[in-house]
């Protein structure tokens, strides 16, 4: 077992937040996460961002699809890439949020027992 969660587990969690929330756009997710945990020193690597979301295309939990960036396609030439959940994937995603769950509780076991052993708080 691992000290603590593991890093793609814990985005991947996030990443499948998301998407619940349809806010499936990759690069969206990247920033939003950056900065969400920007006031606790964590920025999440861009690699492992999309490694997490090819992760959960790879086991058929999202489907990826792309558009064009805005409204108008005879000026809008960029693609984006959207995920979203495949028909069993919302069943797939709670899964695999039940076993992070038990992870993270885990992990806040061992946090707290530290911080009340070493600082008393």
């Amino acid at each position: 077992m691992a000290f603590m969660i593991a890093q793609r587990a814990f985005i991947k969690l996030y990443l499948i937040t998301m998407v619940e929330q349809q806010r499936g756009y990759g690069y969206q997710m990247l920033e939003e996460m950056k900065e969400n945990f920007k006031p606790f020193g964590y920025v999440p690597p861009q690699s492992e961002i999309y490694r997490a979301l090819h992760e959960l295309v790879h086991e058929g939990v999202f489907y990826r699809t792309k558009q064009l960036k805005g409204n108008d396609p005879r000026v809008d030439f960029q693609e984006i890439v959207l995920y979203h959940f495949t028909d069993d994937g919302p069943e797939k995603a709670k899964l695999y949020k039940k076993q992070v769950k038990t992870d993270l509780d885990r992990c806040l076991g061992m946090l707290n027992k530290a911080a009340e052993d070493n600082y008393g708080t």
